[in-house]
């Protein structure tokens, strides 16, 4: 079988099995490797079809989802097709005040220029909004820093188009009770795929909502408990694949809901040295409603620091007497004494500009009684963008600027309940102290959320950092179950989290996962080792050996 030459024959769109190519695909912003035969770039729904049918036709084919490929899980690298919708499947259809449809591959930046003509946007975007696209949005249950407002992608799906594993298109949606009973009656693969997962989620209706983890976000396994809801007769498969990385069908066409942004901002920035506050803290705070709450440590204040020409050149050297001059209170305390253990960054979003003064103050207020050791509400947008920008563009300084060094994200989207923060954030910290041999880290996050990214610098020419990997990860993650929490709250599983999908959930709810994909996936030929079905030994070997 010449796989290539069998693809050309089938699709319109473009087949690539060149070196550079398949170079090119073989890495997303993951730490792993893999290369795949050929990457097909798909032109409409009819490819994604031929290519279903085809897979379904041939043992040991299969086929990954990628388009922006900015995750940092290896969610979108596989060992044989590659589904590139980011060439062609771009376009941006039918949009008004209460909805936009779109296809998968669009971008999210050229998105949302459409969605602000009726002064409407999809606010569930992540920190890579400006190279991630919609579909890897929906595949992921993208959130961000609005995700305390606004909730996540989950929150915003009308209805989603859906290539099944018969090779046929088919349109998802939240259904009642009748709409469902039709659908089961039906006699062929659709109707067999809603009578099975009917039938799986009522078997085990009270362990599956259980089995939801008690965190405000979450991307680990499928969503089995949003699909069906006896109090309310709904029925609704768009909360199964929104998360599902592309394991249970391939996404067609998105009809997102749209919301209109709120127009004006104000920041309240507080340092504090007690961790032992921060549960408190983040309770009060989240009392006056914000629309973001953000945190970083002082290793990521410490990096700031030290580029701070970096960070001038990118605010512009034209704004540098204002830089200079609103950053004076800050470095007073830090020279006084010195770096704080957390900078705390809240923000309150609206219409009036004074009102959201007064909450901030009335926050700040509120927040004396734990006496921070420095407090602001902000003064201008100008002073808020360098917060924003130490928040957003840490870790790619560090990226760039580290010698010898490259991205390792493995621990990157770790959530638990805010409660648990005075206890939890300590114990981490020391926890990844102890391998600085082997990595430099900083911790920063949605701490409203209790969710943090910490994606360490490793030298992936030295094989002891390598395996010292899966420990780290073991070690980090059994940290985070300890306090009930979520291995992702919004990167998702992938070929690096999956492995561990098990442990967070349990053998009883990994094999309802295990009977999903098998319903939806007979023949195993969508994205597999993802969600389900990945070992440790496999994303090991799958590990980079070289700083690229």
């Amino acid at each position: 079988m010449n796989l290539a030459s069998d693809l050309k024959k089938i699709v319109t769109g473009d087949v690539h099995d060149d070196n550079a190519a398949l170079e090119r695909a073989k890495r997303d912003a993951s730490l792993l490797e893999v290369r795949p035969q050929v990457v097909v770039a798909v032109r409409n729904a009819d490819d994604v079809k031929a290519l279903v049918q085809y897979a379904s036709e041939h043992e040991g084919v299969n086929l990954t989802a990628r388009s922006g490929a900015t995750g940092m899980d290896g969610g979108a690298l596989g060992e044989s097709i590659i589904v590139d919708f980011n060439a062609y499947m771009t376009r941006v259809g039918e949009v008004d005040e209460a909805h936009a449809i779109v296809e998968p591959g669009c971008l999210y930046r050229n998105f949302e220029p459409e969605t602000l003509k009726y002064n409407r946007i999809m606010p569930s975007y992540p920190a890579s909004r400006e190279i991630c696209t919609v579909g890897g949005m929906v595949a992921n249950n993208s959130g961000g820093e609005k995700t305390l407002v606004y909730g996540k992608t989950e929150d915003y799906l009308n209805h989603l188009k859906v290539v099944l594993a018969d090779g046929n298109e088919y349109y998802i949606y939240p259904m009642g009770r009748d709409e469902l009973e039709q659908k089961k009656a039906q006699d062929n693969f659709e109707g067999q795929v809603y009578r099975d997962m009917h039938q799986l989620i009522e078997d085990n209706y009270d362990a599956i909502k259980a089995a939801k983890p008690n965190v405000s976000k979450n991307s680990a396994g499928y969503y089995l408990w949003n699909v069906w809801d006896r109090d309310t007769g709904i029925f609704d498969f768009t909360q199964l694949f929104v998360g599902s990385q592309g394991t249970l069908g391939l996404i067609t066409e998105i009809n997102f809901k749209l919301v209109e942004p709120l127009p004006e901002s104000q920041m309240l920035i507080m340092y504090i040295d007690d961790m032992s506050k921060v549960g408190d803290i983040v309770q009060t705070v989240l009392k006056h409603k914000p629309a973001t709450f953000e945190s970083y440590d002082d290793k990521t204040l410490k990096l700031a620091l030290r580029f701070a020409f970096e960070f001038v050149k990118r605010l512009g050297f034209q704004n540098i007497f204002t830089l200079i001059v609103n950053g004076i209170p800050e470095a007073l305390s830090i020279m006084r004494h010195g770096l704080p253990q957390l900078v705390l960054q809240v923000t309150f979003d609206g219409h009036d500009k004074a009102e959201l003064k007064s909450q901030a103050q009335a926050c700040a207020a509120d927040l004396e009684q734990f006496s921070p050791r420095y407090m602001e509400v902000i003064r201008s947008p100008r002073e808020a963008d360098e917060y924003w920008l130490v928040r957003r563009e840490s870790f790619n300084l560090l990226r760039h600027k580290v010698q010898g060094k490259k991205t390792a994200p493995f621990i990157d989207d770790i959530v638990v309940n805010p409660g648990h923060l005075p206890e939890f954030l300590p114990r981490l910290g020391r926890l990844l102290d102890e391998y600085s041999d082997y990595m430099i880290h900083n911790i920063a996050g949605h701490i409203g959320n209790g969710n943090f990214h910490i994606i360490p610098l490793m030298d992936f020419t030295d094989a002891e950092a390598r395996n010292k990997i899966p420990e780290i990860a073991k070690r980090t993650y059994d940290l985070v179950l300890e306090y009930g929490g979520s291995t992702t709250g919004e990167h998702n599983d992938g070929l690096v989290r999956t492995p561990f999908v098990r442990q967070m959930y349990g053998d009883d709810v990994y094999a309802l996962f295990e009977q999903t994909k098998n319903i939806f996936d007979p023949k195993g030929i969508f994205n597999p080792r993802k969600k389900v079905g990945a070992t440790i030994d496999y994303m090991v070997e799958h590990i980079k050996k070289e700083n690229v």
